[in-house]
């Protein structure tokens, strides 16, 4: 007969429905507030008029899911690559830095400006996207390559020191290239226009192109994950290296694989990044970085579907806090709803997926 401890019944109960409760409070308690107390909306007449609708709450949710979007990109990789060799790539901020560089610098080659018409936009920031991806997954399997292989069967602590040395590496490589301020480029294309409206939420340009390019881009990794004999493979290697070894499957060009697909989507982050934000800098991959792995961690550690979902939480934990608590208290609060996950979820809201969780 199992006997269940009574506090330790009320911690499993806690942490499934109090997270939930916690995780909600944001959003329902700034709907309240904009239902009851209302939000200033302009002038008229010499005075404030005050709503009371979901306008500005949903403004809130769409922005936090766009940026969520970028956010879930760059943790994919995170959370692939710690899940099949246990490593924390701290330099794959820096990758997606890199990719935003290469994406600008692919504009002016091209001759993209806010002069171009549609279909060369279209055709343009295709093929730039496609180079773009292709560079940084070559960039990111490089230096699995170099750094990280031959300290496979390292301490732990050599690999991390080596990541964070790359890390520095690209970020000075990126203070080269344009300096160390802020550079704005071309919104080409006009993220800021309205495409259609939602009972008057009006739906940016920058808020689908996030999703447009999220959405298909993880479905066809989880398809490739889950159906593909190298996706096969990567399961393996990520359960036992040592027995996929054993089974025929190169452990080697399964790890370089997976770096590459995590660079392909941190080279469409960094494309979707300078598009949405028209401005790019070197330090863009140390803030990104930084989220990014707080959002696999806070999903699950080497679990895909959790990346995704802690992008998403936290894209939104974001978009309310800035706007209504101010950016100052931001990362107070992302950071506060990580520690609380980690008390009551340790692995994560959907579960690790490494050798030890199993």
């Amino acid at each position: 007969m199992v006997v269940v401890r009574p506090l330790a019944a009320l911690r499993q109960r806690v942490a499934r429905w109090g997270l939930a409760v916690a995780l909600a409070a944001l959003p329902v308690y700034y709907t309240i507030f904009d239902l009851t107390s209302g939000y200033p909306a302009g002038f008229a007449h010499g005075s404030t008029v005050v709503h009371h609708d979901l306008t500005r709450i949903s403004n809130n949710l769409i922005v936090g899911l766009s940026n969520g979007a970028i956010w879930a990109l760059i943790a994919i990789g995170y959370t692939r690559v710690y899940g099949i060799i246990e490593l924390i790539n701290f330099a794959h901020g820096e990758v997606f830095m890199i990719g935003s560089f290469v994406a600008v610098g692919l504009w002016a080659t091209l001759g993209l400006g806010l002069s171009t018409g549609t279909t060369g936009i279209v055709f343009g920031l295709l093929a730039t996207l496609v180079v773009t991806a292709l560079v940084c997954g070559s960039l990111n399997v490089l230096i699995e390559r170099v750094a990280y292989r031959p300290l496979r069967n390292a301490p732990k602590l050599a690999p991390l020191i080596t990541a964070v040395g790359f890390s520095f590496i690209l970020q000075n490589v990126g203070l080269l290239w344009l300096g160390g301020s802020p550079v704005g480029v071309n919104d080409l294309v006009r993220q800021g226009s309205t495409v259609f409206s939602i009972s008057a939420v009006p739906i940016q340009r920058g808020y689908v192109l996030a999703l447009s390019v999220m959405v298909p881009l993880v479905a066809a990794l989880a398809w490739f994950i889950a159906r593909t004999r190298m996706g096969r493979a990567m399961r393996a290697t990520a359960q036992d290296p040592e027995a996929a070894r054993l089974m025929g499957i190169n452990v080697n060009t399964t790890i370089s694989l997976t770096f590459a697909l995590g660079g392909i989507l941190a080279g469409a982050a960094g494309l979707v990044y300078a598009l949405y934000q028209t401005t790019i800098w070197y330090f863009q991959g140390f803030e990104a970085g930084l989220i990014a792995f707080t959002a696999a961690v806070m999903g699950g550690i080497g679990n895909v579907r959790g990346a995704v979902l802690g992008g998403i939480i936290i894209g939104v934990i974001q978009a309310l806090s800035d706007a209504r608590l101010g950016p100052e208290w931001t990362e107070a609060v992302v950071f506060g709803y990580l520690i609380m996950i980690m008390v009551l979820r340790p692995r994560g809201l959907l579960g690790e997926e490494t050798r030890e969780a199993g």
